[in-house]
């Protein structure tokens, strides 16, 4: 039973090994396969921001009075009940005046009228009458003129009652005023009065917030931009660590000399946790740097002289390395390597070239 359990162990084994050196063959295989291409120098970069709301509103009052009552405190997400009330006692007291004033004129209005109406009949008696020779044209003049006089005081009374009802609207108006709204799911970062508070026409008395939109302001150089600007409309960033979507909200084309470089603001399109201000947004990008990036499979260093081999003629071209990165060496500009120009796989060269000499 021992040995076969051992004979099973050893198949399993060789099983193993076979399939590992396949898989390796494989991966060489690609690698052989694999274009190695001279291309422009990238750098990997960070760009990290911080989230703020995307709109910030302060309420003020447009009026003046004792605050009556105010429905929420900091933090807290506006509902449909208003932010504050402010007491409207006297504006009441004047739109009861207004309302009395405004029906004392259309009891006036139809006194006039009455009286216009009685004058426009006894003028039609007295013009028949005229006509007929049996009245004076003294007589018709007078009733022609305080028929007149009564259509016009009819015109005046109709005149105050507009005015009267124009200042009741604006009276109604300035009564809204006394209630101050906020926009329905923002949220108060800041209370500026308290309950039995005089306020005065333009005093703050909150700041709000809308954090259903979150933007990151950030400061970029035009090559960042440009890295920028390549991407989708909507690209990965990292907030707090975890995955969301953003997009660009906008640019703002003017330079700042000091710093050399141009502000923007994204805006998050979905993203995790909680909506606040302060969150790290973290945007991941390549841009444009100085040199060339060559594969790392395609130099050779011997001696410590590093070189490349040219596909088409084999020919060998020294390269000065700035720098790395996973899979790639940066190397100053050369003339002799283009980007786009192909290289040869140091595993396709000979092995006295593939290997450093002993010293």
């Amino acid at each position: 039973m021992i040995q076969l359990v051992k004979k099973i162990n050893l198949i399993f084994l060789s099983l193993t090994i076979i399939f590992f050196t396949e898989q390796i063959t494989q991966t060489n295989h690609l690698w052989a396969q694999e274009e190695l291409i001279v291309q422009p120098a990238r750098r990997d970069i960070t760009l990290t921001g911080y989230t703020r709301s995307q709109t910030t509103l302060t309420l003020s009052s447009e009026v003046a009075g004792k605050v009556l009552k105010i429905n929420y405190d900091v933090g807290q997400v506006i509902d449909k009940s208003p932010f504050v009330k402010i007491d409207p006692t006297f504006i009441d007291l004047e739109i009861s005046g207004t309302r009395q004033n405004l029906e004392n004129l259309k009891i006036t209005r139809k006194k006039r009228l009455s009286r216009a109406t009685y004058l426009d009949k006894e003028f039609q008696r007295i013009d028949k009458l005229f006509r007929r020779g049996s009245s004076p044209e003294s007589k018709l003049d007078s009733s022609r003129e305080d028929l007149d006089q009564a259509r016009f005081d009819v015109q005046a009374v109709e005149g105050e009652i507009a005015i009267l009802r124009t200042h009741l609207s604006n009276l109604r108006e300035r009564k809204k005023r006394h209630t101050i709204f906020a926009p329905r799911g923002w949220v108060v970062v800041a209370k500026l009065v308290e309950e039995n508070e005089l306020v005065t026409v333009n005093t703050p008395v909150a700041r709000v917030a809308d954090y259903e939109h979150l933007v990151v302001p950030l400061s970029v150089s035009a090559e960042e931009l440009a890295a920028i600007q390549k991407l989708s409309p909507e690209f990965e960033v990292l907030l707090d660590g975890e995955p969301a979507k953003a997009a660009v909200n906008w640019v703002n084309p003017e330079f700042d000399e000091k710093t050399r470089k141009l502000n923007i603001e994204l805006i998050l399109r979905s993203y995790p946790g909680a909506k606040r201000g302060g969150l790290v947004c973290r945007l991941a990008l390549q841009t444009a740097t100085e040199g060339l990036w060559v594969p790392k499979r395609a130099v050779i260093s011997r001696y410590e002289n590093p070189r490349v081999f040219l596909k088409e003629s084999g020919a060998g071209v020294k390269v000065l390395v700035l720098g790395q990165t996973e899979d790639h060496f940066i190397i100053a500009d050369n003339p002799r390597l283009p980007p786009g120009t192909l290289l040869q796989a140091k595993s396709a060269l000979s092995p006295d070239l593939q290997q450093e000499p002993a010293r």
